[in-house]
């Protein structure tokens, strides 16, 4: 999704959006149902530790925008919610705090965090980098019908984009570069990258609402696969991270207005 100057840069000079508060600085009054969250309580997690289950519910609850930024969790009432103690509801915020999907502040308890211009500039820095080392990895050593996934992800996202339908198509952009990151076949990329996606998947709209826009991603995904379909680690790379600078600049400009 990283460079032009000015305005793209991020420096002293560069334009803010008008609103770039962060959760701790003006945390919502709105009450929440956290009866709600207990739909992420997802039958097959239920062998789990609870601690696990609690923190992979609240996780999902704010990428899906169930818990919007700013909204206050309160342990008692989520552990009521979820009709669990509160010990694990806390070590889950702890865990969630470390993801920066939430805000322990001093003296008022935890908010879901929001997502700043200036983190969503850093944040497709990073991805762009590792993208690019997931598609060089991938044309290394990824497994001989890796190309055929991607391109079978690629026609379904193509069928969705024709159809109009933004979410679907952005779903299945998350399953393509899943597939292009299980073939990289590098447990520390993947963690890595499993925080960006949970970065990205905060922000607000799918760059797929512009219009066209389905149709450069489809374009650009389709030039990491010839690569890696070639074993071309150096031209797949440079496909992919050409893809993550182009998802930066739509996504900056759309954040611009």
């Amino acid at each position: 999704m990283p460079t032009r100057q000015s305005r793209m840069t991020g420096g002293a000079g560069a334009p803010r959006p008008a609103n770039n508060r962060t959760a701790a600085q003006e945390p919502s009054q709105d009450r929440v149902d956290f009866t709600l969250v207990r739909r992420y309580l997802t039958p097959h997690s239920a062998r789990g530790r609870t601690t696990d289950i609690v923190t992979e519910a609240l996780r999902e609850a704010i990428l899906d925008g169930l818990l919007l930024p700013a909204a206050w969790l309160r342990e008692d009432e989520l552990a009521e919610a979820l009709e669990v103690s509160r010990t694990p509801v806390r070590e889950a915020l702890r865990r969630l705090a470390d993801e920066g999907l939430v805000i322990k502040t001093a003296h008022h308890g935890t908010v879901v965090a929001s997502i700043s211009f200036e983190e969503v500039l850093a944040l497709y820095v990073v991805r762009q980098n590792l993208e690019g080392l997931a598609a060089r990895l991938a044309a290394v050593k990824g497994p001989p019908d890796v190309a055929e996934k991607l391109r079978r992800i690629g026609d379904k996202m193509r069928r969705e984009a024709e159809r109009g339908d933004a979410s679907a198509t952005a779903q299945l952009n998350l399953e393509w570069h899943r597939t292009l990151l299980e073939a990289a076949a590098n447990p520390y990329l993947t963690r890595f990258l499993n925080q960006v996606e949970y970065a990205v998947r905060r922000l607000p709209v799918t760059t797929f609402v512009q219009p066209g826009r389905a149709e450069q991603v489809l374009a650009e995904h389709d030039a990491v696969v010839r690569a890696v379909a070639a074993r071309d680690p150096d031209a797949a790379e440079a496909a992919a991270r050409e893809h993550m600078q182009r998802s930066r600049e739509v996504r900056l400009s759309m954040m611009l207005g």
